[in-house]
Formats: C-alpha cells, sequence, structure tokens
C-alpha cells in the first residue's frame, strides 16, 4: 500500500508541476509587453504554486498561523490554477485558428506582444471572479428534501425525518463559524436521526483539535441518534483516531453494523469505506453479511460513502440508500468525469426499485470554492403510508 501511495502521489505531484510549468511560461511569454514585471511575476508565482506544499508541511510539525495562511494562500491558488489552465487552453487554440483564418484585426495583429498581455490579463481577471464567486456558493449550502414510501407496518411511526450531511472534511479549511453555521442549519430541520455519510474528517486531525471543531458535532441533536460512516479521507488521515474522535463527540460510527431505529421497524445499516482494501488490505462485510438476524419486513438504510455498489443494496432489500463522496465534481467541468466514474454525479436515483441519494457533500477538497453545484443538506422523510 505504501508503494501504491507513493507512486501515486508522485504522479500528482508530476502533474501538478507541469501545469505550472506551463502556466509560468505563458506568463512570461504574456509580459514580453512589460518585461519589467517579469521578475515580480516569478515572485508572486512560484510564491503561489508552493504555498499548500509549504503550508501542509509545515502543519505535519505544528498548527501555526503561518501554516494555515499558507494552506488558505495554496488552497484558493489551487482553483485559480485550474481556471488558468482551461483558459489558457482555450485562449492557445481559439487564437491559432483565429489567425489561420485572418479572423482578427489589423490592429490586434500589428501589435500581437500588446494583444497577448491583454488576452492574459482578461484570463486572469475572469478565473479570479469565478473562483471569488464559487467561494461564496461554497459557503451557502442548500436544503434539498425527498420523500420515501414505504409500506404500513406494526409499530412504524407515520414518518421518520432523516438529515444527512456529508463529506464535511473537517479540517484547516473549514472555519468553528461554517461547522456551527451547518449545525445550526441541521438542527431546525429537526431530525429523527442524523446521518453523516463519510469524509467527516478531511485527513490531519491536528487542525481540528487546535480548533476544537467537535465541539459543535456534539451540539447535533436527534432523538434517535447521530451516525457516521467511515470515508476514504479518515483512512488517508488514520481511521481509527478519525473514528475515536467522532464517537468521543457523540457520534456512533458504523462500521460495518446494523442498529435497530423507531422499535426495530427500521434499520441504519452503516458500511465501512471500500477504501479498506487498499488501506488495510482487508475486504468489507457483503452487506447480507451485515442485515444477517435483521427482521425480513424491516425497513433498511443504508448508508455508505461511495455510491459505488447500489446494486448491493438494492439487492439486499434495502430501503433507500445515502451516499456522499463524489462532491458533484466540486470544479465545473469534472462533473463530467465524476459521472462517467459512478454513473452519478449528485442527486436522486433509483436501482432494482430501491431509491437512493448522491450528496455533493458539505465541505471541500482542497480548494474552498464550488462552481457548477452547491453544498447540500438531505432533508428525508420516510412515510410508512404504502400498501403491504
Amino acid at each position: 500500500m505504501r508503494s501504491s501511495f507513493l507512486v501515486f502521489f508522485a504522479a500528482v505531484f508530476v502533474v501538478y508541476f507541469a501545469i505550472q510549468a506551463f502556466l509560468f511560461l505563458r506568463g512570461w511569454q504574456a509580459l514580453e509587453w512589460c518585461r519589467r514585471w517579469r521578475p515580480a511575476f516569478a515572485v508572486v508565482f512560484w510564491f503561489l504554486a508552493l504555498a499548500f506544499v509549504a503550508g501542509r508541511n509545515l502543519e505535519n510539525m505544528a498548527v501555526t498561523p503561518v501554516s494555515t495562511a499558507l494552506i488558505w494562500i495554496g488552497a484558493f491558488w489551487f482553483a485559480l490554477m485550474y481556471y488558468l489552465f482551461l483558459g489558457a487552453l482555450v485562449l492557445g487554440v481559439a487564437g491559432s485558428l483565429l489567425r489561420r483564418l485572418g479572423w482578427l484585426p489589423e490592429a490586434w495583429l500589428g501589435n500581437w506582444p500588446r494583444t497577448k498581455f491583454l488576452a492574459s490579463a482578461a484570463l486572469v481577471a475572469s478565473a479570479g471572479v469565478l473562483v471569488a464567486w464559487g467561494h461564496w456558493n461554497a459557503l451557502h449550502p442548500k436544503i434539498v428534501r425527498m420523500e420515501v414510501s414505504l409500506p404500513a407496518m406494526e409499530g412504524a411511526p407515520a414518518e421518520l425525518r432523516v438529515v444527512a450531511a456529508a463529506d464535511m472534511h473537517l479540517g484547516t479549511l473549514v472555519t468553528r463559524a461554517r461547522v456551527k453555521g451547518w449545525v445550526e442549519m441541521i438542527n431546525a430541520l429537526e431530525p429523527d436521526v442524523i446521518l453523516l455519510p463519510g469524509d467527516v474528517i478531511d485527513e490531519d486531525l491536528a487542525p481540528v483539535i487546535k480548533h476544537d471543531l467537535g465541539k459543535f458535532l456534539r451540539e447535533l441533536q436527534a432523538p434517535l441518534g447521530v451516525y457516521a460512516v467511515t470515508g476514504n479521507h479518515e483512512y488517508i488521515g488514520g481511521v481509527e483516531e478519525a473514528v475515536d474522535y467522532l464517537e468521543d463527540h457523540g457520534i456512533r460510527v458504523l462500521r460495518d453494523r446494523a442498529v435497530p431505529l423507531a422499535g426495530g421497524v427500521v434499520w441504519l445499516a452503516g458500511r465501512e469505506d471500500a477504501s479498506i482494501a487498499r488501506f488495510q488490505q482487508q475486504r468489507r462485510a457483503a452487506l447480507r453479511e451485515i442485515l444477517e438476524g435483521i427482521p425480513p419486513k424491516a425497513a433498511v438504510m443504508v448508508m455508505d460513502h461511495q455510491p459505488v455498489v447500489l446494486e448491493e443494496a438494492a439487492a439486499a432489500g434495502a430501503a433507500v440508500q445515502v451516499s456522499g463522496h463524489t462532491h458533484d465534481g466540486q470544479l465545473w467541468p469534472n462533473k463530467h468525469i465524476v459521472r462517467a466514474m459512478f454513473g452519478i454525479s449528485s442527486g436522486r436515483g433509483e436501482v432494482g426499485g430501491m431509491p437512493f441519494y448522491v450528496l455533493p457533500g458539505l465541505g471541500t477538497w482542497g480548494p474552498p470554492v464550488r462552481v457548477g453545484n452547491r453544498p447540500e443538506i438531505l432533508d428525508l422523510t420516510l412515510r410508512f403510508d404504502g400498501a403491504p
């Protein structure tokens, strides 16, 4: 596992710095019109490019204002870099095509260095506005509502209110005020039970502990309890430590376990994240194993971080499954890649007669920016009013 991770991170770094080198070269060329700015550009560019890596390394030694500031700066640079890269590719292709077709004004062609500078400046400004808007968007979650009608059963409540919030990614880039706001939104829905389908912790626990973000998790209120499952980021940062932290703050983490709710008429099954195979070389339990001993007529909710084996839950007779992980791509147009990988990017779907919902998450991974989607809290109502 360690060797595969080293290969993965080596590949990420190669791609990351290849993009940085590409953008630096394009920026250097764009400054041909005003060369005196090149030294300042080089200093600022490489500071931004190295900020996140430097911040993470400093944070591994100690969480300080300097490490936090560098991580924030570097995280925003990730998003800006992404759209600068896409924009530079589009401008390059469009510019070459228009020049070949002779569709560019003579005034532009007559002073090409100035034209490149102005086009690059417009690209930087546009990407900056997009990233700023994406950050605002990431801070304003919406509530989505879903109803599932189930057969009436003796002992079942008329309805069960379930509120789910996936992918909080608690860490350096999630402030205390933001977590407090999430908790208030969830509690305002007056849920019977609260589900947190994985990636509650981003990676490193140190900033979570430093800023006491768990304090707000303790304030989640639901008479039937607050439950979570592991996600891939709990495994990245150290799954046992993450689980201990969550359970110390009032959250029951279901690791291939099922628990009864509402007098045993409804059961909640929480699955270990599929990452257990990569990180611990173990297999997670099959859902049928988790559900052994549950009354055959019970309504079963499944919570699984990654929406990768929905057919298994449907075949096991689950009433509904709630997942996260996808972030809906987080930065457009990534959602199309996610949809190709999972078959669904976010939202409601159905497989084998079983409804499911894939949450795009509350927090973010990497840049605290969302473009093309919004963070969501799911207000799910199970109604026991159908024909048996």
